[in-house]
């Protein structure tokens, strides 16, 4: 089912991509950060110290989406022994880790002025700590091994086992008592307790970051595809 893939056909396509995602990036960025700083109304509790959220949310929601796209390549890696999952996963891991510093900066910035802390050991910022390691581990294991063979698996079974930190803080805030508030989006159900004029902002900046994420991938990814070229090689 799953083909081993032509590597010129992919280079042409991935290698004229970056400039077209970038102006396309740099649009919704500058809508999103304009409805975000400028559009947005201020929190009746928090003020202006709110809109660290419109950065912090989109963050934490990118890192565990790309997070479970690791887990899910390295299952298809080790089923469907297509070593194009592997690549992908790799190039995709560094954005991955990216935000998920980035979530637990702008976290523990917000923290500040809401909790009157910079950091707590809350079940939510723990995990997304241990989401962080997870992703260090992932990305050291491709420098550590040189055998490919072995560095395919050891990188799969990090994605594979860090994968279950997901659905721990997604509801680490329903199982716990903790600091973070109860989700106030559900993706299942039209109810939200954040009022449109929020709402908007934090999904235009959430496309801003996914366009950056698709960016930093394919760099990543084509410069990948350059080596494998480099090796004398037409397919993985």
């Amino acid at each position: 089912m799953f083909k081993f893939f032509e590597l010129n056909k992919t280079f042409k396509i991935t290698s004229k991509a970056p400039k077209y995602v970038l102006l396309l990036f740099v649009i919704v960025l500058s809508v999103g950060l304009t409805e975000a700083l400028i559009l947005s109304p201020e929190d009746y509790k928090q003020s202006d110290a709110v809109r660290i959220m419109y950065v912090h949310v989109p963050a934490a929601w990118i890192s565990l989406g790309i997070f479970s796209s690791l887990a899910l390549l390295s299952v298809g890696s080790f089923v469907f022994k297509n070593k194009n999952f592997a690549l992908i996963a790799k190039s995709l891991a560094p954005s991955g880790f990216i935000f998920n510093i980035i979530a637990l900066v702008t976290g523990s910035i917000w923290g500040k002025p809401t909790w009157g802390t910079w950091w707590a050991w809350d079940a939510r910022i723990t995990s997304m700590l241990i989401l962080a390691l997870f992703y260090a581990m992932y990305l050291l294991a491709w420098r550590i091994y040189e055998d490919k063979e072995q560095v395919v698996k050891v990188t799969s079974l990090i994605a594979i086992l860090g994968v279950i930190n997901v659905p721990i803080i997604k509801f680490s805030v329903d199982w716990w008592n903790t600091l973070h508030q109860p989700a106030s989006i559900n993706i299942l159900s039209t109810d939200t307790a954040i009022h449109p004029s929020m709402l908007v902002p934090l999904g235009i900046m959430t496309a801003a970051f996914a366009l950056f994420s698709l960016l930093i991938f394919l760099m990543k990814y084509n410069t990948e595809l350059i080596k494998v070229k480099n090796k004398g090689l037409d397919r993985l």
